[in-house]
């Protein structure tokens, strides 16, 4: 089937989109719109994008590869491995973002080998968000952790360690981590604000939560390996696909596992993971009672609705699965007072002040982005970003030790007294 690719990218202001599904036996490919306004130059179906966040599901697949092996247990305490990194995180912790470790500290430690080394040295001495255990808060730097566990005992730079263990086994031909390999193909560019970013990509200490670049029929591929057994044996897959911890914010799924985060969809399971880079988007999904896998790569415009429109259309006529719809607000609901203030943990700081609420960007990657809000119930609200049509869902609720935080973008924030 054809999707409505091309249209959708010119109503969403997108430059281009590459769509590729495994279906019948096949992987079918669909592409439209240019990787750089500047360029002109056309997407094509090997054009490499950046899939950002989707990487941390190839980090969990050589975390899982180490396990099966019996070099770590997920219950392993980190500190057995990394001593800096105390308090009691467990390799499970990292893997499903429950650690307590602030997610969005984008730090630079530059290009050398030891930038994964360094940049966990540093994280060790920031504040935790939680105790172990305590709430969901998606985490960035805990990837990282994980990624340099993977460098300890594989005695390889995580990139030459992912294509030891996942790219070269599943025989990928465009699925990269560095830019200088980038180069050697079609490549895209973001447009993070209408015209091409100034900055292509983010920095090498970021790598085992979102360097990974590749075509979504890579993806693909990757994603039929847990359908097909060709990457990780039935437990690890199982394990992956365990429910670890349920989120406030079910318009992310219901559940976060290892790597994946957890859907159902009329009653059946659905694995994915979504990534965001510099103006650019990935989404991957996997429906394994379908034996469906779908990767879907974007470089700007509104694209959280792209992907929202793009899953509401194919996969009912894939699976007779449909997704569930974004949130909408009723306008049932108008005072706002009570979420009122300031959110902050070391990477972000979130100011909610009558119907905006505003995101900041800490540290070496700074930045802003503006929401507008509107209320949804007493415990949450629904904040859209200025530009964009999806809304997404803040939900407010408090610690185990009785401070007040925000659930945003599936980040745990404490609110200041």
């Amino acid at each position: 089937m054809k999707t409505r690719l091309a249209e959708l990218i010119e109503r969403l202001r997108v430059p281009g989109a590459s769509l590729a599904y495994w279906h019948g036996g096949e992987t079918h490919v669909e592409v439209a719109g240019v990787l750089n306004r500047d360029t002109g130059v056309a997407v094509t179906p090997d054009s490499v994008f950046q899939f950002g966040s989707v990487t941390k599901v190839w980090t969990t697949a050589q975390i899982m590869l180490l396990a099966e092996q019996g070099r770590l247990t997920l219950d392993t305490p980190v500190a057995d491995l990394i001593p800096a990194i105390g308090g009691g995180v467990t390799v499970r912790q990292l893997l499903c973002h429950t650690s307590g470790i602030d997610g969005d500290f984008f730090h630079d430690t530059g290009r050398g080998d030891d930038c994964l080394e360094r940049y966990v040295a540093d994280v060790a001495e920031r504040e935790r968000i939680h105790e172990p255990g305590a709430v969901h808060s998606y985490s960035n730097s805990g990837f990282v952790i994980a990624g340099r566990i993977v460098e300890l005992l594989t005695g390889k730079t995580w990139d030459a360690a992912l294509r030891e263990q996942i790219v070269e086994p599943l025989g990928l031909t465009r699925t990269v981590t560095l830019p200088e390999d980038v180069l050697r193909f079609r490549s895209a560019i973001g447009h993070p604000d209408g015209p091409p970013s100034p900055v292509w990509g983010l920095m090498r200490s970021l790598g085992p939560a979102g360097l990974i670049c590749s075509t979504p029929s890579d993806m693909v591929a990757f994603g039929r390996s847990f359908l097909e057994g060709t990457l990780l044996c039935l437990g690890g897959v199982t394990a992956m696909a365990s429910r670890q911890i349920a989120l406030p914010d079910t318009a992310h799924g219901t559940h976060w596992g290892l790597g994946w985060t957890l859907d159902t969809w009329q009653g059946e399971d659905v694995w994915m993971h979504g990534g965001n880079t510099i103006g650019q988007s990935s989404m991957l999904w996997v429906v394994p009672s379908t034996g469906t896998v779908v990767a879907l790569v974007s470089n700007g415009g509104d694209e959280s609705t792209l992907a929202h429109t793009v899953a509401g259309e194919l996969f009912p006529e894939l699976t007779g699965l449909t997704p569930p719809a974004p949130p909408l607000p009723t306008w049932a609901l108008t005072d706002l007072t009570a979420f009122e203030g300031v959110y902050e943990r070391t990477g972000v700081r979130m100011t909610i002040s009558g119907t905006s609420l505003t995101y900041e960007h800490l540290g070496d990657l700074a930045g802003r982005l503006e929401f507008e809000l509107a209320a949804e119930s007493e415990t949450s609200a629904l904040a859209r970003k200025v530009g964009e049509e999806s809304w997404h869902r803040v939900v407010f609720a408090s610690m185990p030790d009785g401070r007040p935080y925000a659930y945003f973008a599936a980040r745990s924030t404490p609110k200041l007294p």
